[in-house]
């Protein structure tokens, strides 16, 4: 697949992302050097492997779900927001 500018114009629409003119041939350089790199490992040999090879029967250890609230983690986030009260992002109102 060749990564071209008619290629990065659909993955900016597709995405929703704007890319700048001077950025494009950066990015479509990268862009290339990742799908050639994809495109290596469709060269492997697979055919001797198990489809479930990584997989077992057990189930996933899981962790019992504790509730915790820590303050520090909520103060230090609520120090960036521009307005805050009573540990809550003070927002304009949008809805008349």
């Amino acid at each position: 697949m060749k990564v071209d500018d008619a290629l990065l114009t659909k993955l900016e629409k597709l995405s929703f992302l704007k890319v700048s003119a001077d950025k494009r041939e950066d990015i479509i350089e990268q862009l290339s050097e990742i799908v050639s790199f994809v495109d290596n490992l469709s060269e492997l040999d697979t055919d001797g492997v198990d489809d479930n090879f990584a997989m077992n029967d057990e189930a996933t250890m899981l962790r019992e779900d504790k509730a915790s609230c820590s303050t520090d983690i909520n103060d230090n986030i609520l120090k960036n927001a521009p307005q805050s009260a009573d540990h809550f992002f003070i927002v304009p109102k949008i809805i008349e």
